[in-house]
């Protein structure tokens, strides 16, 4: 499976199972396996960089096995055909999105007139909170 000009992914990298779906498709849904779970061996695939890699793996969460697979279940349509390109998509689409080395943050400093506008606000609060106390104690 081609996910750029760099990055080819091999058959025994993914293994596909199928099961029986839940949600409409009458009497179908109980005699077809038409959901597809498509495992993707990330962790031992040659082809993916490891910074690659570590940024797939935090876009997984949930979906990233403890021996380092990735595993999509679709069960969208009725069709085993269709399941079947729709998780071969989203497990293209979440490489592309991890091969995207991330902009790194630039810190900046607060102008100013925020810090000016912070303090204000901070002592019409306090005044607020001083005119609660009843007249007389202090």
């Amino acid at each position: 499976m081609r996910i750029n000009d760099q990055i080819i992914l091999q058959d025994w990298e993914m293994t596909e199972s199928f099961s029986r779906a839940s949600g409409p498709g009458g009497q179908n849904v109980n005699k077809v396996s038409t959901a597809v779970e498509l495992r993707f061996e990330a962790e031992r695939s040659p082809n993916l960089p490891d910074p690659v890699k570590a940024r797939l793996k935090r876009l997984a969460g949930r979906r990233w096995t403890q021996d380092g697979a990735l595993v999509l279940r679709v069960e969208e349509t009725r069709s085993q055909a269709r399941n079947r390109e729709i998780a071969r998509a989203r497990l293209t689409e979440l490489i592309r999105t991890a091969l995207e080395r991330p902009k790194p943050r630039i810190p900046t400093r607060p102008t100013l007139a925020s810090k000016r506008r912070r303090l204000e606000s901070k002592a019409h609060r306090a005044e607020i909170k001083s005119m609660r106390t009843p007249p007389g104690q202090d």
